[in-house]
């Protein structure tokens, strides 16, 4: 039984374990502060996989010495410690830049585009210039700022965990104001992405403003492919084996002239997922 105001074995372990992780974070940012760089901004986005919404990004910068326990990627965390933690990273941090790209600039520009856009407004957004950017995965066109990607930075890296954290915590509360404004699909539950809740909706009432209309997908949950398209996507949904698989492809292939290009790509991109879940 552990002694009254001491932490149990369990808990002490948790501690450790927090401890371990908060120090595995910092590496890059401490390596960055003892050259005197004092001025580092985590770039993060958050919404480049919905089929509904803006895509938001963070730019987080922390003074030195900051140390917030529990900042990871957003992606390990839940709903309400995100929410608690953005409140802290908003509260302690030196700066926070917020960028959006709204839908018409996804549709007009492609998502990959929207989100860079997002993450060089996050940092033209910070009250002041930062000396270095830790930027997730990507480089950000226009910056004149030092800046170095890193593949899966958010968990790498303890501001673009924290920039990962703002991001999607902002993209939900606006996925929030969205499901008041088109109500019937579900944002406020799913944001946006692309689950069976939100296709059924989308087969129901059609898509809203707030959809990305530039995504095939939409066209396809809203019945705007062709006849010849929805048959072989339904015999693809129906193969189990090697045997009727390959089946779909020869019918496939026979096909291909009454598909348009988009139809035809996106059956063999499913058939090829298919091809490997089923280990054929």
């Amino acid at each position: 039984m552990p002694v009254l105001g001491r932490p149990s074995r369990a808990g002490a372990a948790r501690a450790r374990d927090k401890r371990a992780r908060l120090d595995a974070l910092l590496r890059l940012e401490r390596s960055l502060w003892a050259t005197g760089l004092t001025e580092v901004a985590g770039v993060d986005e958050a919404g480049m996989g919905p089929l509904a919404g803006p895509v938001v990004a963070a730019a987080v910068v922390f003074a030195p010495g900051t140390e917030i326990v529990g900042i990871d990627d957003s992606k390990r965390l839940g709903e309400k410690r995100r929410e608690a933690l953005a409140q802290q990273i908003r509260a302690r941090a030196a700066g926070v830049g917020i960028g959006i790209a709204q839908v018409d600039e996804i549709d007009r520009i492609n998502i990959y585009q929207a989100g860079l856009v997002a993450m060089l407004r996050a940092v033209s957004a910070l009250a002041r210039p930062p000396q270095q950017l830790l930027v997730d995965a990507r480089t950000i066109p226009d910056v004149a700022i030092p800046q170095t990607p890193y593949v899966k930075g958010d968990t790498l890296s303890y501001s673009i965990a924290a920039a990962s954290i703002v991001a999607k915590t902002q993209r939900d509360a606006l996925m929030r104001e969205l499901d008041d404004r088109h109500p019937g699909y579900g944002f406020a539950a799913h944001k946006g992405y692309d689950t069976r809740a939100h296709r059924e909706a989308l087969a129901r009432l059609g898509p809203c403003a707030a959809h990305r209309m530039s995504y095939a997908a939409i066209g396809e949950i809203c019945g705007g492919y062709s006849d010849a398209f929805y048959a072989l996507r339904r015999a693809l949904d129906a193969a189990r084996d090697a045997t009727s698989l390959a089946a779909f492809e020869r019918d496939l292939l026979a096909g291909r002239e009454t598909l348009g290009d988009v139809e035809a790509r996106k059956l063999r991109l499913l058939a090829t997922r298919r091809r490997k879940a089923l280990g054929v």
